[in-house]
């Protein structure tokens, strides 16, 4: 008689158990609040005076992949500089979305990933940066879109079509990050 009372409770505890440990991660995501805008930083330290997050902190997060895009298709710049400066864009991704992996899809879809289209609706770039096209591409100096291929999930491949703007010339320009064995 007693398992049979006991049975429903352990039933119940583990049901508890495995809704407590899928919500756990999402408690643990950052809110788009806390980490979009230096202005969130107050709003939450009038709710919370004991708040970690200095306003400076958030400014230097927020402002951070602005600054690393500036340069992206400048004159002072390289194809070899812009092609650093995407992959360091995309290092960037994966320190503020550590369970996601890179943005997938087209480029214009990963565009929009890197502009704030995203869960935190945090940007890492401005909508309004010269390299992104009418049609929401990222494109090289040259006006042509990136081509973008995941090798991996903390690896991306970026191809520019180069000065000719035809793919699959000896102008082309990849970047291929370290680590990936090359195809045999």
């Amino acid at each position: 008689m007693t398992s049979r009372r006991l049975l429903p409770a352990l039933g119940l505890l583990l049901l508890l158990g495995l809704l407590v440990w899928w919500l756990l991660p999402l408690a643990s995501e950052p809110t788009a609040a806390l980490v979009a805008t230096p202005e969130a930083v107050d709003t939450r330290r009038e709710k919370n005076p004991s708040a970690q997050l200095s306003r400076a902190r958030v400014e230097a997060v927020y402002e951070a992949p602005a600054a690393l895009v500036a340069e992206l298709n400048s004159p002072r710049s390289t194809i070899t500089g812009d092609l650093n400066l995407i992959n360091d864009l995309f290092t960037n991704w994966r320190i503020n979305f550590p369970r996601v992996g890179h943005p997938f899809g087209e480029n214009s879809e990963i565009t929009a990933a890197l502009i704030g289209d995203n869960p935190l609706r945090l940007p890492l770039m401005p909508r309004d940066h010269p390299a992104i096209n009418a049609a929401g591409e990222l494109t090289d100096r040259w006006g042509t879109p990136f081509r973008f291929h995941a090798l991996a999930s903390d690896r991306m491949e970026v191809r520019s079509a180069g000065p000719d703007k035809i793919f699959g010339t000896p102008d082309d320009a990849v970047l291929t990050p370290p680590g990936v064995n090359p195809p045999l």
